[in-house]
C-alpha cells in the first residue's frame, strides 16, 4: 500500500521538489502552502498522486487545525515552511521581520506537529521530518533571529525524540546549508540581484538534493532513525571565530 507524505510549504524550493521526489517512488502526496495557484499547478503536473491540497498559512493556528482534518493517514510529515526576512544587525532589524519569522519557523512548526503526532503515536509509527538549518548552529552577522528560530527546530526535533522514547515514530532533523531557491528573494524581498549575489561564484546545494535526502531518510529500515544531518555543499565550510582588533 504506498504511503503518504504531507509537505508543507510545497509550492516552491526544498517543498515542490520533496512532492516530486516522492511521486516518482509512487507515494501519495498531501500538499500545503500559502499560493494556491501553485498548489494546482503541482497537482495538475502529478496527478493522482496528489491525494489533498490545503491552502494555508502555517502562522495560523485555526487553519491548520481544521486543515488536517479529515486527511488520509499521514506516514511522514515534513515540515517544511519556513523563511528568512532581512539581514540587518539586531538593533536596525524589522520587528515584524522577527514576528514573521518566529510564527511561520517555530509556531506553525508546532502546529503542524501537534496536530498530526498524536495519530502517529497511536499507530506507532510515522516520521516527522524538520527542515532546520546551519544557521541553527553557526551563527554570522545578520542572522539574528532566523537563526534563533533554527536553532529552535534543532531543540524542538530532540524533545520530541526525547518524548517519544518507546515509540516506534521516528524525528529528523535537516540542516542544509547554502542552497539556492527562492529562499534569498524572499530574504531580500524581492531584491533579485542582491539574492544572485549570494550564490556568485559557487556551486550551491539545490531542492533536488534536499529531496534526495529527505527520501533517503525516510526509505532507511524502520529501526533506523537519523536523527541529525547538517548538509552543506562543497564550497562552503565554516569560518574561524571572528576577532575585531582595534587600531
Amino acid at each position: 500500500m504506498p504511503k503518504t507524505i504531507l509537505i508543507t510549504g510545497a509550492t516552491s524550493g526544498f517543498g515542490s521538489a520533496c512532492a516530486r521526489r516522492f511521486a516518482a517512488e509512487g507515494w501519495k502526496l498531501v500538499l500545503t502552502g500559502r499560493r494556491k495557484d501553485r498548489l494546482e499547478a503541482l497537482q495538475a503536473e502529478l496527478g493522482r498522486a496528489v491525494v489533498a491540497i490545503r491552502a494555508l498559512d502555517v502562522r495560523e493556528r485555526e487553519a491548520v487545525e481544521k486543515g488536517f482534518q479529515d486527511l488520509p493517514q499521514i506516514d511522514v510529515l515534513l515540515n517544511n515552511a519556513g523563511l528568512a526576512l532581512g539581514m540587518e544587525p539586531a538593533w536596525q532589524a524589522n520587528l515584524d521581520d522577527w514576528e514573521t519569522m518566529v510564527d511561520t519557523n517555530v509556531k506553525g512548526l508546532m502546529y503542524c506537529t501537534r496536530a498530526l503526532l498524536p495519530n502517529m503515536v497511536e499507530r506507532n509509527q510515522g516520521h516527522i521530518i524538520n527542515i532546520g538549518s546551519t544557521a541553527g548552529n553557526w551563527p554570522y552577522p545578520g542572522g539574528n533571529v532566523y537563526g534563533g528560530t533554527k536553532a529552535f527546530v534543532q531543540q524542538f526535533s530532540r524533545n520530541l525524540l526525547a518524548d517519544l522514547l518507546g515509540t516506534r515514530v521516528r524525528v529528523t532533523n535537516l540542516e542544509p546549508g547554502m542552497a539556492k531557491s527562492e529562499f534569498s528573494d524572499v530574504r531580500f524581498k524581492g531584491d533579485t540581484k542582491r539574492a544572485a549575489q549570494v550564490y556568485s561564484g559557487t556551486e550551491p546545494l539545490l531542492p533536488e538534493d534536499i529531496a534526495e535526502i529527505v527520501f533517503f531518510v525516510t526509505s532507511l529500515p524502520p529501526h533506523v532513525n537519523v536523527t541529525t544531518m547538517e548538509i552543506m555543499p562543497s564550497h562552503q565550510s565554516w569560518g574561524g571565530l571572528a576577532v575585531h582588533r582595534e587600531a
